[in-house]
Formats: C-alpha cells, sequence, structure tokens
C-alpha cells in the first residue's frame, strides 16, 4: 500500500490540477460560467479567459461572451472541468440569441414571483 506525499495532496486539493483547462464554474446566485482557468490564489478568487455566462430556461440556451472574468472565490459554489471531446448539452436543447433568452429569464421569473404570490394568498387555507 503506498501512501501519497504532501505535495500530492496539496496539488489534489489545490486549483492548480485546473489550471490552462476549461471549466464550468457554478456561483451562489445560480449562473454557470465556463472558461480557462488562467489563475487563483488562496481564496479560491479565480480568473476566466473566454468567459461566457450559460444561461439556460427550459429547451432553450445561449452562451453570453464576457471575456477575461475574474471571479470571488465566496461566491463558487462548484468548479469542474469540462470534457472538450464530448457534447456539452443533450441534442434537444436550442441554441438561442441573447436577446431571447433574456426574455425567456424574464418569463420565467414573473412566473415564479406570479406563483409565490398565489402561495401567500393562499396561506390562510392551511392545507398541510
Amino acid at each position: 500500500m503506498s501512501w501519497a506525499s504532501p505535495e500530492d495532496i496539496y496539488l489534489s486539493t489545490s486549483l492548480a490540477s485546473y489550471l490552462d483547462k476549461k471549466l464550468l464554474v457554478l456561483l451562489r446566485d445560480g449562473r454557470k460560467l465556463l472558461g480557462t482557468l488562467r489563475s487563483f490564489d488562496q481564496f479560491a478568487n479565480a480568473v476566466l479567459e473566454g468567459a461566457c455566462e450559460r444561461a439556460i430556461v427550459g429547451d432553450l440556451y445561449c452562451d453570453i461572451p464576457l471575456g477575461l472574468y475574474v471571479i470571488r472565490g465566496e461566491n463558487v459554489v462548484l468548479i469542474g472541468e469540462l470534457d472538450v471531446e464530448k457534447e456539452e448539452l443533450p441534442p434537444h436543447m436550442r441554441r438561442v440569441s441573447t436577446p431571447e433568452i433574456r426574455r425567456a429569464q424574464k418569463a420565467e421569473r414573473e412566473a415564479s414571483d406570479l406563483k409565490g404570490t398565489m402561495r401567500k394568498r393562499m396561506e390562510f387555507l392551511d392545507l398541510d
């Protein structure tokens, strides 16, 4: 049985293994960013090159270009490496323009707000 050296453990828990690789970064506010990791620090602040925000609403998606993007480490929920050989999205997803995805996001947000308002109005019934 072999044991890993302290250097191996450090590298496996560090973002160093992701340098110069294409990543998906999930942020606290739910946004999904794609880009190549170019730099990071001890607080998990990260710099993505060629970054874009992947907006998904139902079966629609759009990659909104952001360019060079700095992410504050406290906002990161998840970081994962993307396989450049594989297709990133299921075949049923349809790519749309930025204005179209913004309209779809607005409609989804309004529907969610309406659902919350209706739930508040029905609280007095105590259906539980």
